[in-house]
């Protein structure tokens, strides 16, 4: 292992493995996909021509017109609006379960592979226990305790993610405990959590940000799937997973867009987190090489 010239091991590159350029114009298109969804979830009160939830049945299943772009839905509602409104609900979920998944899972796995012995057993036997459980009855289940909305299928789905990151946190935190310039650090008297917080937690932080890219899609698809079923948000709020079971009766009726543009804006954002997940792994993976 090389050393700097003030003695200390040398340190891998950490969360510069990150910078995304170089992946090709598919993970280019796939990061402004998700700049342009978030940019239009902030501005959406902004940009929306109508109020999302006001009524006008007299305007119900209009179809694309200058006043109404995508259409209206059985209410009267403007679709446009509501979806722009509903990003907001469609991205927030998501980012609540994956922050606080990653959180605790980070937790969790740095300390099982740190501590080792019971520590790493107790934590591994009960991240298993959870992992068993699926994410959507435990949200259901949940929902039915506390009631529908949001809060439940979040704090549901947050306690579900958690072993995936927790598992995969162990497994690359055991290796990168085993590397020499961890030991170095330790023979120079640091103490083991300093050398978790700057060194380990840095260095094991790309693929974790990967992997909690790819679970933002996985999130955002559950938590549309439960408000789809009625456990999620809640008539009139604008989301895009209640806009599709609101959207089932028009479609019978000839009017597709009330369904059709939600469910392509759930899809076209799980792809583009799919994207740029495996974008980022493939060129964590590479310099790792």
């Amino acid at each position: 292992m090389t050393s700097t010239t003030s003695g200390a091991p040398y340190r891998r590159p950490g969360l510069r493995a990150l910078r995304p350029f170089g992946q090709g114009p598919l993970f280019a298109v796939s990061v402004a996909v998700l700049a342009a969804l978030v940019l239009l979830a902030l501005l959406a009160p902004v940009l929306a021509p109508y109020d999302p939830e006001a009524l006008d049945l007299s305007a119900s299943l209009v179809g694309t017109t200058g006043d109404h772009l995508l259409g209206t839905d059985q209410s009267g509602r403007d679709v446009l609006s509501r979806l722009l409104h509903g990003a907001r609900t469609g991205l927030l979920g998501p980012l609540l379960v994956v922050g606080v998944s990653t959180l605790l899972g980070t937790l969790l796995g740095v300390v099982a592979a740190w501590r080792g012995g019971w520590a790493d057993t107790l934590l591994s036997r009960s991240m298993d226990l959870v992992f068993a459980i699926p994410g959507l009855l435990l949200a259901i289940l949940l929902v039915s305790v506390v009631g529908p909305g949001l809060t439940a299928p979040v704090m549901a789905l947050s306690v579900a993610y958690t072993p995936y990151v927790g598992r995969l946190v162990r497994g690359i935190a055991r290796q990168e405990k085993a590397r020499p310039y961890i030991e170095a650090y330790r023979v120079q008297g640091w103490s083991g959590r300093t050398v978790c917080v700057r060194h380990l937690l840095p260095n094991i932080a790309p693929t974790v940000f990967a992997q909690s890219a790819m679970n933002f899609g996985y999130a955002l698809m559950d938590l549309a799937a439960l408000s789809f079923l009625g456990f999620g948000v809640q008539p009139p709020a604008a989301d895009w997973g209640a806009m599709i079971n609101e959207g089932q009766a028009a479609v019978l009726q000839g009017a597709m867009l009330p369904a059709l543009a939600p469910s392509a804006c759930i899809v076209l954002a799980v792809v583009a987190f799919g994207i740029v997940g495996e974008g980022l792994a493939d060129r964590i993976a590479k310099r790792e090489r």
